[in-house]
């Protein structure tokens, strides 16, 4: 992305009436797509509360992006290029509170203030990513208390060394992220894998059935999120041009080819094709596009949308069963592992010769900078949500307790319930 101090001094009024209409449709992926999809996946004693608790990280992630995020994430101050200094992997304070902001004031062709808006939407999807590794047994406080923590010490800097512009580590390093495969997906999913480990599993998994409870709820919710992904992918260009419109094109087709991908492994296994299973595959698509969407062809995109679905079939079914750990609603090995076979896949799809439109000459030299960019991804991840949480278990503590579990987090936390029973 281009860095605020080589912006134009020219306002698009189309660039910005795309960049209101894409910031709209990030949002919604959020509240209400995230929470109905994982919504409906939950036991109906949990519903309100994975609606809650998407609502209320919405509502946190906002004031904290106000406060400080935009700032530590975006702000230029101390970055040259070609320099690694602490600027190249966290930004300063000098924009907090949107400090120097008018309705004036431009980042490429658009209103500062919309492209804050639309990253602040990435900031509120990606820890509220991590609700479907924990769901249906963690703290409403502690959750809280981790998201404001992980979106200050994983999510900001990861988005400063990725989109920070010249100066930023992984940027410099030159990993392609076109919308966030690293920042977003593989960032959330990682520290979903460590969170649900260090909660430990639900109450009678993995032998007592816990089946979700409305799959209405989740096909609509995965609709949403396609829907809205449009805005997310093809936003990121930040103008209505060619690239946003190409982006547009390979995110449909990635996601139609992951869908079609998972539903056909699922029913040569099964013999059957579930809904749960298209709807994951969609989303496992959608994913695996996020960091190739601005570089790779439709040829391209076609091929890593069938990975992407196949792939995420086998690590949510036989790997989360071979290891045992309580995934509740996959996002490991959806947001995790698409994140990466996209993330990977990027290097060589954005070269013409594999019929991408990317400034790569190299495709395997690109794909080994892509390997240390999710190698890193991972570990800081991993090593961030691991020494949250432990802050977390020795303080409040993480998980509610047998009685309250038992019971639902409904009605246990919030003293409602999702249907009226009588």
């Amino acid at each position: 992305m281009t860095s605020f101090a080589q912006s134009p001094t020219t306002l698009d009024s189309g660039d910005t009436a795309w960049m209101l209409t894409a910031t709209m449709l990030v949002l919604l992926m959020t509240i209400p797509g995230l929470a109905l999809f994982y919504g409906g996946m939950v036991r109906a004693k949990n519903l309100l509360s994975v609606l809650m608790q998407c609502f209320a990280i919405t509502a946190l992630i906002s004031v904290l992006w106000m406060l400080y995020g935009y700032s530590v994430a975006f702000s230029t101050e101390g970055m040259h290029a070609g320099t690694t200094n602490l600027h190249s992997f966290v930004g300063g304070l000098n924009r907090a509170l949107f400090a120097g902001m008018t309705p004036h004031s431009l980042y490429q062709h658009v209103p500062e203030s919309v492209f804050a808006m639309f990253q602040l939407t990435f900031a509120i999807i990606t820890p509220a990513l991590i609700v479907g590794a924990v769901a249906e047994r963690m703290k409403f406080s502690a959750l809280l208390i981790f998201t404001a923590a992980w979106f200050t010490f994983a999510y900001l800097p990861m988005a400063h060394m990725v989109w920070g512009g010249p100066g930023s580590f992984l940027g410099d390093l030159g990993v392609l992220d076109f919308a966030g495969g690293t920042v977003v997906h593989i960032n959330a999913g990682i520290a979903g894998l460590v969170a649900c480990l260090m909660l430990g599993k639900r109450r009678g998994y993995p032998h007592t059935p816990m089946p979700p409870h409305n799959l209405g709820y989740t096909l609509i919710g995965a609709s949403m999120l396609w829907l809205g992904w449009f805005g997310f992918n093809a936003g990121s260009a930040v103008a209505a041009n060619g690239s946003a419109g190409m982006a547009m094109l390979v995110t449909q087709i990635a996601t139609a080819a992951a869908a079609l991908g998972w539903m056909t492994v699922e029913w040569i296994i099964h013999r059957r094709a579930s809904v749960l299973g298209i709807a994951s595959g969609a989303v496992a698509g959608l994913v695996a596009i996020t960091p190739a969407a601005g570089t790779i062809g439709p040829d391209g995109a076609l091929i890593l949308g069938v990975i992407a679905g196949v792939v995420c079939f086998f690590a949510a079914t036989r790997l989360k069963r071979r290891f045992g750990y309580d995934d509740s609603l996959d996002v490991f090995g959806v947001h995790a592992v698409a994140g990466i076979v996209g993330a990977l896949l990027t290097g060589p799809f954005a070269a013409a010769s594999f019929g991408g439109f990317g400034d790569v000459a190299h495709p395997f030299g690109q794909l080994w900078i892509q390997v240390k960019g999710v190698a890193f991804t991972i570990l800081w991840s991993a090593a961030l949500t691991w020494m949250i949480l432990q802050l977390i278990q020795l303080t409040i503590g993480l998980r509610v307790d047998d009685e309250q579990e038992q019971i639902g987090l409904d009605l246990a936390l919030h003293e409602e319930r999702g249907y009226n029973l009588s």
